[in-house]
């Protein structure tokens, strides 16, 4: 008994060192941790105190850098810089040069429309220019020719039907489009020829309108052609599988509004085709979402006054021009030729841009947007050619199109060397130039078709021994130039035949 008392005695006495041993030594853990601690901050403490001594020192030596700046710049304020004229420069912003540019050249034209009227007075003449349509009110013969066209469209159409359906040969279907073709250039040169009642005008608008279509309808036939290749090559190709759809299903529209040949030979399709500002013909042209009604009204009110505004030009300025040119160009009056020539170069170029503005942008976005067309590229920076062969492929894009896409790239394909292809091209322009100048006018002076001509051995030059703003500046001088010569040429040589008489000069 006494034993176990003194056993249970001693092992409280263990227990209880063990719990005060156990104290101590938490207690101790707990110092060394807030001594840690107390090191981490002091050190914390340290880097704060040495980062703003840093910055202090920073900040002292930003402050001497300054103070020592505004020294130097007392003390000196020139550095190494070039002239922002200079082309080292890289100075490019001269918007407020070509401001004083426009206000000089409206100034300018400004003063000599002003002189105009002092000396001529008003001499706008909407009467006038019914007659430059019109011979007689009860007789419309340009207009009639128009109409007429729509045979030749007929025509195509009905052929190409035929040749859908196998009723008639590829051989026979190009020799009824050549005759076709052919009579839509020669009927009209003819009716124009021989009808004293066509004023040159009319005459002019009328040939125009069948150049165009022209254009259109040998674009139709090359691609109905190419549809027919097309089909012809999937029948072979699924008539060696046996396991395919029918011909018949695979030329099948994939979409409602998808048309596929032969479906688009309607005359729907054709007389969209017709009216669509375009040459190039296609089976499902880009379409527009919608007609925005204020665009729409935006351009009829530029054509309205455009239109207005070039009959003015001509009437007031041009006509006095031309009519003061007669005399020097029969007496051959170089100096005064050359005169005449500058002082027709302004109202003759400033209505060329007015026209292609009309035309170009007014008047084929007036008629996009009735139709829907989709594709707006008329026209692209053409201001900006450097070369005579840009110039001529971005200022009018359907024709453009219609060159590369019918004429260009199939002689290309046949192994026509590029530069004889090239030379084609302007050779048919300078072709229809003189077709649309030279008959309306009834004589043929072949001055168009040189000009035209003339831009082959231009472009070589321009090309090879001018560049960049050179170039530009010698594209511009063609243009401001070339065209008076071909007007005067004109205007004299119809002058000449049709009034037999010399017009008195106006030295003022």
């Amino acid at each position: 008994m006494c034993f176990t008392l003194t056993v249970t005695m001693g092992n409280r006495s263990e227990r209880g060192a063990v719990k005060h041993r156990r104290r101590i030594t938490i207690s101790g853990e707990s110092a060394g941790a807030r001594a840690k601690r107390s090191g981490a901050a002091e050190t914390l403490s340290g880097q704060v105190n040495e980062r703003e001594r840093r910055q202090e020192t920073s900040a002292t030596a930003n402050k001497q850098k300054n103070d020592n700046d505004t020294v130097e710049k007392r003390l000196s304020c020139h550095k190494l810089q070039e002239s922002l004229l200079s082309s080292d420069s890289g100075y490019r912003n001269y918007r407020g040069i070509l401001n004083w540019c426009v206000v000089m050249l409206v100034l300018t034209n400004a003063r000599l429309f002003l002189e105009n009227l002092i000396k001529y007075g008003i001499l706008v003449d909407p009467i006038q220019v019914v007659s430059l349509f019109l011979n007689d009110p009860y007789s419309w013969p340009a207009l009639c020719l128009i109409i007429i066209s729509n045979m030749f469209i007929m025509a195509a159409l009905y052929t190409e039907r035929r040749l859908a359906v196998g009723s008639i040969s590829e051989g026979t279907g190009a020799f009824l489009y050549f005759v076709n073709l052919a009579a839509l250039l020669c009927f009209p040169a003819a009716t124009v020829l021989i009808l004293t009642s066509m004023t040159p005008v009319g005459g002019a608008v009328a040939l125009g309108v069948y150049t165009v279509l022209f254009l259109k309808l040998y674009s139709y036939r090359d691609v109905n052609k190419w549809c027919r290749e097309i089909r012809q090559a999937k029948a072979h190709t699924l008539s060696h599988s046996h396991s395919c759809p029918s011909v018949h299903r695979a030329n099948c529209t994939i979409a409602d509004t998808h048309v596929t040949y032969p479906g688009n030979l309607t005359h729907r399709d054709m007389y969209y085709f017709i009216f669509a500002p375009t040459l190039c013909y296609e089976l499902n042209f880009p379409r527009s979402p919608r007609i925005r009604k204020s665009f729409l009204l935006r351009r009829l009110f530029e054509m309205l006054f455009l239109i207005q505004l070039m009959v003015g030009l001509i009437q007031q300025w041009m006509v006095p021009t031309i009519q003061n040119s007669m005399k020097p160009f029969q007496d051959m009056d170089f100096s005064r030729m050359v005169e005449r020539l500058l002082k027709l170069a302004v109202p003759n170029h400033l209505i060329w841009l007015i026209f292609f503005y009309w035309y170009f942008h007014s008047s084929m976005n007036l008629i996009a947007e009735l139709m829907q067309f989709g594709d707006r590229e008329f026209y692209r920076d053409w201001w900006n050619s450097e070369t005579v062969p840009y110039f001529w492929s971005n200022w009018n894009i359907p024709v453009h199109k219609w060159c590369l896409r019918h004429f260009y790239k199939p002689m290309m394909v046949k192994g026509v060397n590029k530069l004889l292809a090239q030379t084609a091209v302007f050779f048919l322009s300078a072709f229809f130039h003189e077709y649309l100048v030279s008959i309306p006018l009834k004589m043929f002076r072949l001055w168009a078709f040189l000009g035209m001509m003339s831009q082959i051995p231009l472009a070589y030059f321009v090309g090879r021994f001018l560049r960049g703003n050179y170039g530009n500046a010698a594209v511009w001088m063609s243009l401001i130039i070339g065209q008076p010569v071909a007007v005067l040429m004109y205007v004299h040589d119809y002058y000449v035949l049709n009034s037999g008489g010399v017009m008195q000069d106006d030295v003022s």
